[in-house]
C-alpha cells in the first residue's frame, strides 16, 4: 500500500501544478506554520551542499539563457543550455553520485530536466536559422517545468 500512497501524493502534486495551484504552503492564512507535505530526500551533508550548489547554478544558467535569447544570441543560449543543463552537464555536475541518494521519482524529474534542456539547445539553434523562437521557448518551459515539479514534490535534508 505504501508505493500506491507515494504515487497518489506525487499525482496530487502534479495535478496541482497543472491547475496552477500551490502544491504546499509553509504558512496558513493567519501566518501560522504548517507542516511541509513534500517528500524528504535525505542526503549526506556534503552531498546536500553539492546538489544545492548545482540547483543554484541551474537557475543562473536559465537566467543567462534568457539574457542571451533577449540579445538574439541563440548560439550562446544553446551552449549554456547544453553545457550547464543538458545531457552534457550530467558528468560535470556529478549526476551519478547525486542520483544514488535520490528517490526514483526525483531521479526521473532530473532526467526530464536534462533531456528537455538538450532538446531546448537544439530548438534554440533552429531559431537562429528560422527566426522563430517560439519552439525554443516551449522547450525551455518544459525544462523548467521539470524543476518546478521536483521542487513541489521534494525537499532536501
Amino acid at each position: 500500500m505504501k508505493p500506491l500512497l507515494t504515487f497518489a501524493k506525487l499525482a496530487f502534486f502534479a495535478f496541482a501544478l497543472l491547475l496552477g495551484l500551490p502544491a504546499s504552503s509553509q504558512h496558513d492564512h493567519l501566518g501560522g506554520a504548517v507542516e511541509d507535505p513534500r517528500f524528504l530526500a535525505q542526503f549526506p551533508p556534503m552531498m546536500q551542499a553539492h546538489i544545492l550548489a548545482n540547483m543554484r547554478d541551474h537557475l543562473l544558467a536559465i537566467s543567462q539563457i534568457q539574457e542571451a535569447m533577449a540579445a538574439a544570441n541563440y548560439d550562446k543560449a544553446s551552449q549554456i543550455a547544453e553545457e550547464r543543463l543538458g545531457q552534457t552537464a550530467l558528468k560535470t555536475h556529478g549526476a551519478y553520485e547525486n542520483s544514488q541518494f535520490m528517490p526514483p521519482m526525483m531521479q526521473e524529474f532530473g532526467n526530464q530536466m536534462h533531456r528537455n534542456a538538450s532538446k531546448f539547445a537544439i530548438e534554440i539553434q533552429n531559431s537562429s536559422a528560422t527566426g522563430d523562437s517560439k519552439p525554443a521557448l516551449l522547450a525551455l518551459s518544459k525544462t523548467t517545468q521539470a524543476c518546478v515539479s521536483c521542487h513541489a514534490a521534494f525537499r532536501l535534508k
